[in-house]
């Protein structure tokens, strides 16, 4: 029986499979980047819910996986060398289950590298900026009279949208034919764009075709239907 009781978090969330890569996270566009991961790469897994509507990320075993108290984090009880491993940051958990399972990234060399740029992109642009629009269109930030946050946010919004355009003319996925993390990393954030910050009209969804033929074949696949669901909102 594998043992956990280094980490202060699995006391927090037992762990029933503690053989399984445990999961801590909530279903947001980045908690569900690494549930699609794990869906997609077939690697078992427990998930656990850490309610960041209950602040419960804040807590001082949570705090000891990830101290910048965000979700998702993991532990693999079989890490390299066969010894447990915790990660936080949604980005470097991809790249390794993908690392680790031998998939969902691409076995050339350059062709890795460019995924993992993309992976990047989206850390770095998508994340914060679409972040940033729903807080202004939807939710606290929507009340604040000066809308120049809201139309930065829009407009950086759009301007992103469109690099993801003009990547995926002719293309079926951000790597061709290849579905690989950067999809991953990207299609919980632009449903959330559509569905969850209810945001189309105002970017001007419909004028992204290749984005949204993009978003229907993601949201299409079994394994990132079953991803977005977890964890449970508990």
């Amino acid at each position: 029986m594998t043992d956990l009781s280094a980490f202060p978090v699995a006391k927090r969330w037992p762990a029933q499979h503690p053989d399984r890569l445990q999961l801590y996270s909530f279903p947001t566009p980045n908690g569900v980047k690494v549930s699609i991961a794990l869906e997609e790469s077939g690697l078992p897994y427990e998930a656990h819910t850490v309610n960041i509507l209950k602040n419960e990320s804040w807590t001082p075993d949570f705090l000891s996986l990830n101290p910048n108290g965000k979700i998702p984090a993991i532990i693999d009880p079989d890490g390299p060398g066969g010894k447990p491993v915790a990660l936080f940051e949604s980005g470097a958990i991809l790249l390794y289950i993908a690392e680790k399972t031998g998939t969902l990234l691409p076995a050339d060399p350059v062709r890795r590298l460019e995924t993992i740029q993309w992976v990047f992109f989206q850390m770095g642009g998508i994340g914060p900026m679409f972040g940033q629009l729903g807080f202004f269109y939807k939710f606290a930030g929507k009340d604040i009279a000066d809308k120049r946050p809201l139309e930065r946010y829009r407009d950086e919004s759009k301007r992103l949208i469109g690099v993801l355009e003009t990547r995926l003319t002719g293309r079926q996925w951000i790597m061709d034919d290849e579905f690989t993390i950067a999809d991953i990393s990207m299609l919980g954030w632009v449903r959330a764009l559509k569905l969850f910050y209810d945001a189309g009209e105002l970017l001007g969804l419909d004028n992204f075709p290749n984005v949204m033929g993009w978003l229907d074949r993601g949201l299409a696949r079994p394994a990132v239907a079953r991803g977005l669901t977890v964890p449970a909102r508990g």
